[in-house]
């Protein structure tokens, strides 16, 4: 891979625009708001990123990483990600997305239902386990012995191998979870989301977002994974 397009310029997609820029890897990043909006991150990232349209950064390279609000997929142009290898990073906020029948039912998952709205597309789904600061601090080079793991989940095996490949290669190791109906395990609520990456298991919800990190290792992930509850989401506050 030599360019990865990264719709979605917040605190994920920008978390994994600097891993792939300092991997070697090209990044043709976009937001809703254009690309005369990400001047300052383009000098930050330096001469692999470039600033495109929505639709430039959906048909750069052959992978995408998809980064934004759950109901602004229905908002792309269509057919942009089809065929394409999609990251997707989206989770279910009923206070941001509304209330989603759908999903408040657990008849989909969240990327069950991206995949409905973006047919054609290869999905998998990945980094919406973990807090976007801990996604610098977390990755590795290669053969570090305190490796951390993400989960991934997708319908498509050689999505999945494509997409851990591309994983490894920013810094992290890989536990398949599954199908796209299984990726309940890692989505809010479940057992192996955000807080399994916390230094400090006992910090409160309101410090979360400016706790450190702890490498959190494959096995350990693939046991948190296993015994993971399903949350009610229709019961979901946030």
């Amino acid at each position: 891979m030599t360019t990865l397009g990264i719709i979605g310029s917040g605190n994920i997609g920008s978390a994994v625009a600097r891993l792939a820029v300092a991997a070697g890897i090209d990044v043709v990043i976009a937001n809703s708001r254009g690309p005369q909006t990400l001047t300052e991150l383009i000098e930050e990232l330096g001469p692999r990123a470039t600033a495109g349209t929505v639709e430039q950064a959906g048909r750069a390279g052959e992978t995408t990483l998809l980064s934004i609000p759950l109901t602004a997929y229905t908002q792309l142009p269509a057919g942009l990600l089809r065929d394409r290898l999609v990251l997707d990073t989206g989770n279910y906020y009923p206070y941001r997305d509304g209330r989603i029948a759908e999903l408040d039912s657990d008849d989909l998952t969240t990327t069950e239902l991206a995949q409905r709205w973006l047919p054609g597309a290869r999905l998998v789904k990945a980094f919406n386990n973990i807090l976007a600061h801990h996604i610098p601090q977390l990755a590795r080079p290669d053969a570090a012995p305190d490796r951390t793991a993400l989960p991934i989940a997708g319908d498509d095996p050689a999505a999945k191998t494509q997409a851990a490949q591309l994983i490894h290669r920013l810094g992290y190791d890989t536990v398949d979870a599954g199908s796209l109906a299984e990726s309940w395990r890692f989505e809010p609520e479940s057992g192996a989301y955000t807080p399994i990456y916390l230094a400090d298991s006992n910090t409160a919800p309101q410090n979360m977002l400016q706790a450190p990190a702890a490498p959190l290792p494959a096995d350990t992930l693939r046991a948190t994974l296993q015994t993971s509850k399903r949350a009610k989401v229709a019961e979901r506050t946030f």
